[in-house]
């Protein structure tokens, strides 16, 4: 029997799973093509939820524009999604006591790790997006080199916008911490015959965050 409830708000433009007494909070922001309440945001919520972290999913901008309309359109400009986010995480600061900590899949985890360090404890991505698809030259270098404080970055290792050979190359400060998952892609799947299964994945990822984050608490206190 699980442990942690949901709270859907979706109009609101939040999801929330929250375990009976959480260890610490995650604000979980979706990547660019799918919703908050896709498949894979959805299974890594529960999943987190299951590590005892308090798991509120948000919703950039756009894709709540999207959800009312039915109408496809881009992410919003970089310099508005950081926004939005930083007044989530204000909000979410003043909530109560827990720690906070923001993670995102993909574009979501870019706009993460672009965050001050004051704003939050320390950030998560899930397969960052290190270039766009077919263009290796055009590296998101900064939000990684400019880190104050912890990013945990889980990628897979064939990730087509940024796979291991790519990320090896480059020399990146220790308060960047990298974790393979075998023959994962951006998604964090891996093929049928590497032995491993997309749900092993997912919950080695959730695994690695709730070490993370319990470190993180363990050297604060």
């Amino acid at each position: 029997m699980r442990d942690w409830f949901m709270s859907k708000t979706v109009a609101s433009g939040s999801l929330r799973n929250s375990p009976k007494q959480p260890t610490a909070r995650v604000l979980f922001c979706h990547g660019a093509g799918a919703p908050m309440d896709s498949q894979f945001m959805d299974t890594m919520a529960a999943l987190l939820s299951g590590q005892g972290l308090d798991v509120v999913r948000v919703e950039f901008p756009y894709m709540a524009e999207r959800r009312l309309t039915g109408k496809r359109r881009p992410p919003n400009p970089m310099p508005q999604l950081l926004e939005f986010l930083e007044q989530q995480v204000s909000v979410w600061s003043a909530f109560d006591q827990l720690p906070l900590f923001v993670a995102g899949k993909s574009m979501g985890g870019r706009v993460a790790a672009m965050l001050a360090c004051q704003e939050v404890s320390a950030v998560i991505a899930l397969g960052y997006p290190l270039h766009p698809v077919g263009k290796p030259e055009k590296l998101r270098l900064e939000p990684l080199l400019a880190r104050q404080c912890p990013l945990l970055i889980v990628q897979g290792e064939r990730d087509l916008l940024g796979n291991r050979a790519e990320f090896d190359a480059l020399v990146l400060p220790e308060r960047v911490l990298l974790h393979w998952l075998p023959d994962g892609d951006h998604d964090l799947k891996p093929r049928v015959k590497s032995g491993f299964t997309h749900l092993d994945h997912l919950q080695r990822t959730a695994q690695l965050i709730a070490a993370f984050t319990t470190d993180y608490v363990a050297h604060q206190n």
